[in-house]
């Protein structure tokens, strides 16, 4: 039994308890040394504050009845939480370095200092949960933390971006709706002033961000959804068509077990694995289709296929 699970124990004794709890007890029911549930006490009184205090009238412990009610730290958690708590933290260290850095330090540290009096390591957190951000395009602090700001402040932003289709660079004024993380990426969800609609802007494509002091105009969350989720892949908007895939069977194995849109159909059949899945722009779901090479067919609409087909030949004309 770790000192976290002694400590709890001996706790509910002595508060569930209506007289002094003598030593013996707490002896039988931690299974521990006089000296162990000793020391256990003066970890209870002197870094938890608890009202412990013997009674020499019935040679027991208790907790001193002029006392306030005593409770255990709202931040008392057992190993397995702390270590969680840690590999969320480093969680949010690949997905945005710098983003908690400052914030988290001090919980950390306290993190640490728990693991240890429950005799863990704390390093064993960083050791065996790896995580590897991939073709990660990471925002520099200087760029997310004042999107992040007026995002979460409800505030007008103003930027420079610089559009991957190569007409230049602009000045924008948005109204910020929501951040988002996808395929290790950073994109912002906002209302446009100049196309006074929803548009996505790639972090990466950001710079000079200025949160104003000016109220931004909130969208309701359900016309946000339907922006960000009603079709396949980060391209917002309503879907414009339903994509029909045919997976071989040795494909389907996988396939069958993900996620490509919450409002997706699946179905085995005796030909393959038959997936339909909502899109409103076919850029990205044909760049997902080639990366299963001949275990997957375009079966419809024509011009998803046209599409695929297209990026096959030119992929020939390079080889």
């Amino acid at each position: 039994m770790t000192r976290f699970d002694r400590i709890y124990k001996i706790h509910d004794l002595l508060r569930n308890a209506r007289h002094p709890v003598p030593m013996r007890v707490f002896m039988e029911e931690l299974e521990a040394s006089r000296n162990t549930i000793t020391r256990d006490f003066e970890f209870l009184r002197d870094s938890l504050g608890a009202p412990l205090e013997y009674c020499r009238d019935h040679n027991g412990h208790r907790y001193a009845p002029d006392s306030p009610a005593f409770e255990l730290p709202g931040f008392w958690m057992n190993p397995a939480e702390l270590y969680a708590l840690l590999a969320c933290e480093q969680l949010l260290e690949n997905v945005q370095p710098g983003m908690m850095t400052s914030r988290l330090a001090p919980l950390k540290e306290k993190i640490r200092r728990l693991l240890g009096e429950s005799g863990h390591a704390a390093e064993r957190v960083s050791e065996r949960i790896q995580i590897q951000p991939i073709q990660a395009r990471m925002a520099p602090h200087q760029i997310f933390d004042p999107v992040a700001e007026a995002t979460l402040a409800g505030k007008q932003l103003t930027f420079t971006y610089s559009a991957r289709s190569g007409t230049g660079r602009k000045p924008r004024r948005v109204h910020p709706q929501r951040l988002l993380h996808y395929r290790s990426n950073w994109y912002l969800l906002a209302l446009c002033c100049d196309a006074q609609a929803l548009r996505l802007f790639s972090l990466d494509r950001i710079s000079q961000p200025q949160a104003e002091e000016t109220p931004s105009q909130q969208i309701p969350i359900k016309e946000l959804d339907g922006f960000a989720y009603a079709s396949f892949g980060i391209f917002g908007g309503g879907p414009k068509g339903t994509a029909h895939l045919r997976f071989t069977h040795h494909a389907a194995e996988w396939v069958a077990d993900e996620t490509w849109h919450p409002d997706q159909m699946g179905e085995q059949k005796d030909d393959g694995y038959h997936l339909k899945v909502p899109y409103s722009d076919e850029r990205e779901l044909a760049m997902e289709v080639l990366r299963y090479g001949a275990d997957v067919e375009v079966l419809g609409p024509p011009e998803l296929r046209e599409e695929v087909v297209l990026r096959i030949r030119k992929m020939a004309g390079v080889y």
